[in-house]
């Protein structure tokens, strides 16, 4: 027995991998679910309605997804050039905080002009954040999964002293956070009396536009030739540290600009515990879109929808809402395995 590469993958092929990937990660996880003392198909059921069965919760699951599919395109795009960056959560966090630093009321502009300040600024803090493991790769060759990790841990030690010193509210009593985002500088809601906001609109607007630039663009054919053969790219004379540059900034960028959708849109203030793991989750939303822009978002609703459902659900039966993480997990493993066997075949 051995693995063939498939000249060509069938179309049908491709879209029935990452469903059947989904379906056999539910599958798996019935086994602890059973063991959890829950009926099964009850457990699956609570969980579908409580991530799309009603207004309320299908609004929840894309008001959640909106991050998710931002973090996913930062890592998607990074991934697809080998820039290995696991650091879109301290660059969500630099986002934000730049968010609040001018959407408090502090910068004095028109009105008008104060949203797309802020949306700019939060996208170039990001940015610049990402630019500084992406020049260390680049030029020094340092390992950029260790610097944008560890990164991350700088951000909210950063973020703790801002809210704690110039940033913090005079009316938060003491409390660390932001003073509120002042009503120009805020996103605007999407359906009436939800948490719902234009921010989903801003990330699949994204995602759209990053998949015109990978497969449009002459960048995006860079891109494309270094993440698949660094040597060749090289060798055609494509400039390789600086297509990894701007990959980094386009990375960071579209992590930023989740942070700034969670405090404009989402919360109105900024705090250290602003994101429960956004940036690590869209490295398993990357993975299951297989770094495709669009599948992105189809993958970040997949997995906002089990993170909500399972919260319904664990309230409703009384098992550990911690079964999301589990699919989530299981679903990333099965999804690699599908991946396999959509580019190899097995053979005799």
């Amino acid at each position: 027995m051995r693995l063939e590469p498939r000249q060509q993958v069938p179309p049908l092929l491709s879209i029935a991998a990452p469903i059947g990937a989904a379906l056999l990660a539910l599958a798996i996880c019935a086994v602890p679910l059973a063991f959890a003392g829950a009926e099964v198909g009850r457990a699956y059921q609570l969980m579908f309605e409580g991530s799309v069965g009603s207004r309320f919760a299908l609004t929840e699951t894309l008001s959640r997804a909106a991050p998710l599919i931002l973090t996913g395109l930062a890592a998607a795009v990074a991934f697809r050039a080998r820039l290995w960056n696991i650091g879109a959560e301290g660059q969500l966090y630099m986002g934000a905080l730049a968010a609040v630093a001018l959407g408090t009321g502090a910068v004095p502009v028109p009105d008008i002009l104060l949203l797309p300040l802020v949306l700019l600024g939060g996208a170039l803090a990001g940015a610049l954040w990402m630019l500084g493991p992406t020049w260390l790769r680049v030029k020094l060759g340092v390992d950029e999964v260790v610097t944008t990790l560890l990164l991350n841990f700088v951000v909210l030690l950063f973020v703790g002293m801002m809210l704690e010193g110039p940033l913090q509210d005079p009316m938060s009593l003491g409390w660390p956070q932001s003073a509120p985002m002042v009503d120009a500088a805020t996103l605007p809601e999407l359906v009436e009396r939800t948490r719902l906001h234009f921010g989903l609109v801003i990330a699949l607007a994204a995602a759209v536009v990053t998949w015109l630039v990978i497969q449009r663009t002459r960048f995006g054919f860079e891109l494309r030739a270094v993440g698949a053969n660094p040597e060749a790219a090289r060798y055609a004379g494509m400039p390789e540290a600086r297509v990894m540059i701007k990959v980094g900034l386009l990375s960071g960028a579209l992590a930023g600009l989740a942070g700034v959708g969670e405090v404009a849109g989402l919360k109105g203030y900024l705090t250290q515990d602003l994101s429960p793991g956004y940036g690590y989750a869209g490295i398993v939303v990357a993975t299951l879109a297989q770094l495709g822009p669009l599948a992105v978002i189809v993958s970040a609703i997949f997995v906002a929808g089990v993170f909500v459902g399972a919260d319904s659900m664990s309230r409703a039966i009384g098992v550990s809402s911690y079964i999301a993480n589990l699919i989530v997990a299981t679903a990333l493993l099965t999804m690699l395995l599908a991946g396999l066997l959509t580019r190899y075949r097995i053979s005799r």
